[in-house]
């Protein structure tokens, strides 16, 4: 009965927004047409269409709140205007109340508050989609960021996602774009992300493992996770004392180098992307604060975990090649590499795309970032993308994301910033070390025990090999001559046959020529 209510309700907001109106205007068809000009008539729709479907997913909660956020990275899938409007979800959402958190908590850990922390504010400190954070002190004085999980969350999640699918799949039916959308992947894109945020403890690991990658980087500050106090609803973690990198102000009185703090932005970014292989993919202005505490002023501090990219080698040097490709600007490279990956059908002439590469990309090189849109140069890929019929990898799509959120970060730090020039060293150095000497020493030494084992055992290996070649050999052999006296018993067969029936013929000449003499 509540899913029949829930979906009751969406459809209220639906036709509140003007959501139907939204979906009709896609079709050509004129009696659709006409049908939604008459199921606008009393409704008040003059708000832009982005504005709309944001107003409408705010009132639907905080889990379409969430689907928003994933849609506006999907600027491959949707129109610049919508893709523009739902980027302006914020994750501040209103908090759930604090007696709850508390309860949350005392169960999650079977004992009461007092007995776990020496004090706890009951006021959340930040409160988005999913979570919200409150301050406070263990019995040993260590003072801590308590992340609790807003309650109830998973049925109504299950209950939602139930409702989406169904949505995508007459989404999928209906629409000629339908197919090319491709709404039931990004539910079931969105229900991935959703079930890895409920489970604080793969957050957790997720930090851990991104603290211990960057810990010799000295750039970025990861706070120590608290294992002993880490469940499933409930995630205690090093209080991180910072100001948010959106108050430039702020920072510059203090006294930190705002353009030298932007390009460290952008060498975290491709240390983790390039060397790791695994990013923190939230980087937006929420998730981020800089130190100001004198043993580590200046560095950057990392917050908030639940969704992190992992990328493997094969994407990692496709990736750093396309990259490099395109600071050099060698687009025919750029092309090569899209149908050496199978990214676009064989068939595809490279000068042709090539040269809708350069159209793309060539106007945008040699500005500060204040006059490079990220975002702009990626929508004109993908209608490139779509002209040459190119898949969109799923696995690059939070690459994506991130990289506009460190786009606005630059912009947002030094409008001056030339991101360009400022990776290419960077990925250049990256190429040298993965393909030099230095990668190869690398995997010398790490395949070296196996070696160790291997190289003993090499006399009798060759040993055996010798002796079974040669039985292999010998085998061959005797089938050869059994296959060779087959075929010439099969082609004296062929001869006698062929005589035989010359002879015959010949004969039967003979006796017609004498009967007729």
């Amino acid at each position: 009965m509540s899913r029949y209510l829930r979906g009751f309700f969406i459809v209220w907001i639906v036709l509140r927004y003007g959501l139907d109106e939204l979906l009709l205007s896609g079709f050509p068809n004129p009696l659709l047409r006409a049908l939604r000009r008459l199921i606008t008539i009393g409704r008040d729709l003059t708000a832009p269409r982005g504005q709309r479907l944001r107003e409408a997913l705010e009132a639907l909660g905080p889990i379409f709140v969430k689907l928003g956020q994933v849609l506006s990275t999907r600027r491959d899938l949707m129109p610049p205007d919508i893709a523009d409007e739902l980027a302006r979800l914020q994750d501040r959402v209103p908090p759930f109340p604090s007696q709850v958190a508390v309860a949350t908590i005392e169960r999650a850990f079977g004992q009461k508050l007092d007995q776990v922390f020496a004090s706890f504010d009951q006021q959340p400190v930040a409160s988005a989609s999913i979570a919200q954070v409150h301050f406070a002190v263990l019995h040993d004085g260590r003072e801590v960021a308590v992340k609790v999980l807003r309650p109830g969350m998973l049925p109504v999640i299950d209950k939602d996602l139930g409702l989406m699918r169904l949505m995508a799949g007459w989404v999928e039916k209906l629409s000629a774009d339908g197919k090319r959308l491709k709404p039931r992947e990004v539910v079931a894109e969105f229900d991935k992300y959703l079930h890895d945020e409920l489970d604080l403890v793969r957050e957790a690991s997720n930090a851990a493992q991104l603290r211990r990658n960057m810990a010799d980087l000295d750039l970025v500050l990861i706070p120590e996770m608290y294992w002993d106090w880490c469940r499933t609803e409930v995630l205690v973690m090093e209080r991180m004392k910072g100001v948010p990198i959106s108050q430039v102000a702020r920072l510059r009185e203090a006294g930190v180098d705002i353009p030298k703090l932007a390009r460290d932005g952008v060498t975290i970014f491709f240390t983790q992307v390039f060397r790791d292989g695994f990013f923190h993919a939230d980087m937006h202005p929420g998730n981020i604060q800089v130190s100001l505490d004198p043993a580590t002023f200046g560095r950057y501090i990392s917050l908030d975990f639940g969704i992190v990219g992992t990328l493997t080698q094969f994407d990692k040097e496709y990736l750093a090649q396309n990259f490099t490709a395109f600071f050099r600007r060698d687009y025919k490279r750029v092309a090569e590499l899209h149908i050496e990956s199978g990214w676009v059908p064989e068939d595809t002439r490279v000068d042709e795309l090539e040269a809708g590469i350069r159209s793309v990309c060539e106007p945008y090189f040699d500005r500060p970032l204040k006059e490079i849109s990220l975002g702009m140069v990626l929508m004109r890929l993908f209608q490139i993308s779509r002209r040459f019929n190119v898949e969109i990898q799923p696995q690059l799509v939070l690459l994506q994301k991130t990289l506009l959120n460190i786009e606005g970060l630059g912009r947002d730090l030094d409008p001056e910033l030339d991101l360009w020039n400022t990776a290419k060293p960077f990925l250049e150095k990256w190429m040298i070390d993965q393909l030099g000497p230095k990668m190869f020493w690398q995997q010398l030494k790490a395949e070296a025990p196996q070696y160790a084992k291997l190289i003993p055992e090499l006399p009798r290996l060759l040993h055996d090999f010798l002796r079974q070649r040669k039985s292999d050999e010998s085998r061959e052999l005797r089938a050869l001559l059994s296959e060779q006296r087959r075929t010439n018993r099969l082609l004296q067969g062929l001869i006698y046959g062929g005589l035989g029936f010359a002879l015959g013929l010949l004969a039967m000449q003979l006796l017609v020529r004498v009967r007729l003499w």
